[in-house]
């Protein structure tokens, strides 16, 4: 009778029972939920599931997360190297104290690789943002514009990829005298974006005839927008494949730099440092010495480089749709597999 009567009650435009309102609730929240946990797996979870199954994307950012720790926290943990700390010229493991062992001036070189690392960071991060900013932008509107503005942003970028980088960085770095590793990092990066940008053009050039773009176009979208929305969006994964490049060119590039003298140290690095122990240790001429003041930043650098390079690999197979469609399935199968 009280369903007939809840029924009679529906029918009639009464007001709906408070145990179908609840379930209403309860289904709409779940559904929020659900929607919700949809969209973090597909734009983030399945992604780091994919990178963190390939060993080269599991090896970058194990080790780059290792730098920028060193960079962050270690900074505040380690203090700061000063003269006369120990024995000058103490070698590798003489002493646990001193791991690394200590430079002319009695300072431990374990310190001075810590402290170190920030200015290269910085460096590298803002030659990465510059050169991919940089790309981006020329490369979109060359490419989506077309005509004039196309021909006069692809001229300079053919006049600046002509441009031996070496001499112009030095030359520019003369003029400017940069003080800080963010303005290092973008003179560096000056020679950098030319060829991400006519690399973004070509494909600007193919997405913009597609059929949402055309669309899009028809029903009086802004340029702004339909770049925002439809375009650069599907230029990204590319981007920060090349940015880790970047990253990478910028920081070798400041560490050649730095070494040869052509650059003077605001704050302490690793080409700074490799160049006191060339200069004034004497480590290639008597290596017994002072041949571990010279490795430790090299061999930073070389770790931080590898590390920077096989993480834009990883990064291709999770941005490629493809690749990403076919490990995805191998990824399910395994996940279905029972536990052994």
């Amino acid at each position: 009778m009280d369903n007939e009567t809840q029924s009679e009650t529906r029918t009639d435009g009464g007001e709906t029972p408070d145990f179908l309102t609840g379930m209403s609730e309860s289904s709409s929240v779940t559904t929020k939920r659900e929607r919700f946990g949809r969209t973090i797996d597909r734009y983030f979870l399945t992604q780091a599931r994919i990178a963190w199954t390939d060993w080269r994307t599991r090896f970058g950012i194990v080790v780059l997360g290792l730098f920028i720790f060193t960079g962050t926290v270690g900074v505040q943990i380690v203090p700061e190297s000063s003269m006369n700390e120990a024995e000058t010229y103490m070698t590798w493991f003489q002493s646990w104290e001193y791991p690394l062992g200590t430079d002319n001036m009695g300072r431990p070189i374990h310190k001075q690789l810590v402290h170190a690392t920030p200015a290269m960071l910085k460096m590298g991060l803002a030659g990465a943002i510059f050169a991919a900013g940089v790309a981006v932008v020329v490369g979109t509107l060359a490419g989506y514009k077309g005509g004039v503005v196309d021909y006069a942003l692809m001229l300079v970028s053919d006049v600046l990829m002509v441009i031996p980088g070496l001499p112009l960085v030095i030359v520019l770095a003369a003029i400017w005298q940069p003080s800080g590793p963010f303005e290092v990092g973008v003179i560096l990066a000056i020679d950098s974006w030319p060829g991400l940008a006519r690399t973004i053009r070509s494909q600007v050039l193919t997405l913009r005839e597609e059929s949402y773009v055309e669309a899009a176009r028809s029903m009086g979208v802004s340029t702004r927008s339909i770049l925002q929305s439809d375009i650069v969006p599907q230029l990204m994964p590319y981007v920060l494949i090349n940015s880790a490049q970047a990253a990478r060119g910028v920081i070798f590039a400041s560490v050649a730099l730095y070494f040869l003298g052509f650059l003077s140290p605001s704050e302490a690095n690793w080409g700074s440092m490799m160049n006191d122990a060339y200069a004034t240790g004497g480590a290639l001429s008597n290596p017994a010495r002072a041949a571990h003041w010279l490795y430790p930043p090299m061999g930073a650098l070389i770790l931080l480089s590898f590390a920077l390079v096989l993480l834009s690999q990883g990064l291709d197979k999770v941005f490629n749709p493809r690749l990403r469609a076919r490990h995805s399935k191998t990824v399910d199968d395994s996940e279905d597999l029972p536990n052994q």
